[in-house]
Parts: structure tokens; sequence; C-alpha cells
């Protein structure tokens, strides 16, 4: 049986960023490179697996023992965050972690430093997994893909382990919001699912952020600058003063816990034109609606004092909170912790700070709270993996099989 480590690793190789922009789906056409892969392998072990237009891998192992067992599925998707750049990922393998800052050699100067990154000290003595410092490494969530690979390759090589119906789903897009918007949950086929898709081991998450995405464009007004007193409008500068009028408080590096926020992602823009693109996000739906009104008033303000149409806002929804829908269920929690617990694990049930695809599955009917996967620093260069991580979730996807088996 292939190691975590080494799955892990030939996944991440292969290069599979989303594109927000695009209008496809998915969103770019290497994301096949690796859902071909993954349908391939699940057909060689043997499992019955299908890739569809969409970029949707779904695989169905049948139940080898008898009763009424709900069929389980455990999804993972395979997209890397648009944030920083997939390609040509150069992994380094620290064994035996000691603790002391790791450079990442690909940029002088550039290290994961314990005085910054306090979590690397609960990993000592363990095999870790970084960048090089010129990518982003894609644990998030080519561990969880590897997880629940390495899972199914257990499962297959050992008929004497017993299991209902279990269910496999990798999906394109996640990054970007989009992943399970042509997910058919009928062909899926599972009562409940999880997503393997969170972060330090013992993460298990069932809410999560209400979420939208926002545009505000700026129309200004170019003038040669010689002649500009009292004609220039700078739209740079205009939509400065726009992101200005939203509370610094409310800033993704000022909120934890349950708190939300405004998060400026980009900008592009001239003297003529510019854009800002936010994400919105807050645990309560309330708040979260005050957001978006939030945002339209300083449009609105700007309009007032720069003339009408100079800020323009395109808000568009992306996902809710499914905690109100998986409560119902909520045995599968507890299902979820009590395998944490018999791999040796300490459950830390928490409001996700993000979203998964099991947020907007959980609306299309399928319940489908989030397991830790175990990479940390995601979307960018400092991102890093334990192995034995990987390891723990992958147990704790075996043990949720084996107690859904003898219930």
């Amino acid at each position: 049986m292939e190691n975590i480590k080494d799955r892990f690793l030939r996944y991440v190789a292969i290069d599979t960023q989303s594109n927000e922009e695009s209008e496809t789906q998915p969103s770019t056409r290497k994301q096949f490179d690796l859902l071909s892969l993954l349908r391939d392998e699940l057909l060689a072990m043997g499992v019955e697996a299908t890739l569809d237009e969409y970029g949707y891998v779904m695989g169905k192992i049948p139940a080898n023992v008898e009763g009424d067992i709900p069929a389980i599925g455990f999804i993972s998707h395979v997209d890397t965050s648009p944030d920083a750049s997939g390609k040509d990922v150069k992994p380094q393998i620290i064994p035996d972690y000691d603790g002391s800052p790791i450079a990442l050699k690909g940029v002088p100067g550039l290290c994961l430093d314990p005085a910054e990154f306090p979590e690397l000290l609960a990993h000592k003595g363990e095999t870790i997994i970084t960048t090089d410092g010129t990518t982003l490494l894609g644990a998030d969530d080519k561990a969880g893909v590897a997880e629940i690979m390495s899972a199914v390759q257990y499962i297959v090589e050992h008929p004497e382990f017993k299991h209902g119906p279990i269910r496999i789903g990798f999906t394109p897009d996640e990054e970007i919001g989009r992943g399970v918007a042509k997910f058919d949950v009928g062909k899926f086929d599972a009562t409940y699912a999880y997503t393997m898709d969170g972060g330090e081991v013992g993460e298990l998450e069932f809410e999560n952020f209400n979420a939208a995405a926002a545009t505000v464009r700026i129309q200004g007004r170019n003038v040669h600058p010689g002649m500009a007193k009292g004609k220039m409008k700078n739209a740079i500068l205009i939509g400065q003063e726009l992101n200005s009028l939203l509370p610094v408080e409310q800033r993704p590096e000022y909120t934890e816990g349950y708190e939300g926020f405004f998060h400026l992602i980009s900008f592009k823009g001239t003297v003529e034109q510019a854009t800002f693109s936010y994400i919105l996000r807050d645990h309560d739906l309330t708040k979260h609606a005050r957001q978006k009104e939030l945002l339209q008033q300083c449009a609105d303000f700007i309009n007032a004092k720069y003339g009408e149409g100079t800020a323009t806002v395109e808000i568009r929804h992306q996902y809710y909170n499914m905690r109100g829908q998986v409560e119902p269920h909520y045995q599968i929690v507890e299902i979820a912790m009590k395998a944490m617990e018999n791999a040796g694990v300490k459950p830390k049930v928490q409001p996700i700070r993000g979203g998964t695809d099991g947020a907007n599955l959980s609306f299309m009917g399928l319940p489908c709270p989030n397991i830790f996967a175990g990479g940390l620093n995601f979307h960018g260069k400092m991102e890093w993996v334990p192995v034995e991580s990987m390891e723990k979730a992958y147990n704790v996807i075996l043990n949720i099989i084996s107690l859904y088996a003898c219930k």
C-alpha cells in the first residue's frame, strides 16, 4: 500500500489552481489532470467510479455487511486557491522536526518561524512538509484527497474490514465558491457525508460563515495632471476612500471566532477606472445582511460626493451557514467525535472561519460536517502539513466507517 506521504506528494505535483474569472465548469481545464487520475486510480482498485463533464469524480463501494446502514460519503476538492501559484510545487520534507525555524529555500531569507507560527511547536518530532516559498503547497485540499484515497485503498485491500455503503466524491472549484454548483446529490446517493477539508488535528465543524463576494467598480475622470485642478477624479484614490469607510476592526487580521469581516482580496485600476474585490463573511445571517447594506451605503456616500455612477456595487451570494441543516442530524457529529477519540485525537468542535463544499451540500439535502485534513496556513507560501496529521485523518475516516457499520 502506498504511504500517505508519497500519495500526497504525487497529487501536489499537479497544478489544479481554479480561476474565479472563468465562467466554465470547472473553471480551469487543468483540474481534469488530477480528477482523471483519481478516477483511474479508483477504477484500478476495483471501485466503481465516474468523472463527468463538470469535473465531479464519484465512487461507490458497496456494503460488505448486512443491515440498514446509511451510505456515508467522503468528499474533498482538488483545486488550489487563486491567491498563490500552484504550479511547479517543490515541497520540502523535514523529518523529526526540532522546533527551530524552517528555511523556505526557494526564497532567500524566508522561513516558517515558530515565533510567528507557534502551531509548529505542537508538531515537534513529526515529519513536516512545507513549500519552498515560491508557491503554495496544496494541502488545501490535496491532504484530504490523499487521506480519502488511502482509506479506499485500505478498504479494498482488507476485505475483512466491515463497512456499509461508501461514497467517494472529488470536486473542482471549491476555492472560488462553485465547488458543488452542478453536483448531483441524487447520483452521489449518500445519506450523510463528511468533507475532509479542515485544518489542525481535531477540528470538527458543522457551522460556517454566511458568505458573499462583492465587486466595487469606481469610474473616475482622467485629465492631464498639468490641467487637472477641479476636473480630475482619481478612481484609485476614490476607491481607497470608499474602503476607508468600512470598519477597520472588521478586517480578517483583527477578527476571530464568530466575528465576521470585510476582506479586500484584490485591486486593479488606473486613474480612469478601478475595481476593488471583497469577500464578506459572518456566521450570523442578520449581521451578514448588514454587511451588504453597509457596503452599499459606502457606495451611496461616494456617489453623493463625486457624482452618481462613480461607485457601483455587485454582490454575489456564495454559501450559507450549514448549522441549521446539520443539527437535526447531530448524531453524525457525535460519530465523528467518537471516531477521533478512537484514533487518539481530541475533538475540537468549532465554527469554520471559512466555508466548504459541505455548506452548500447541506442545503442541497446532504448533511455534511467538516473534518480536519491536517494542513495549516492555507492559500499561501507559508502552507505546511505534518504527515502524522494526515495519517490521523485517514484513521478517522476508517473509524467513522466502522462506527456506522457497528450501529
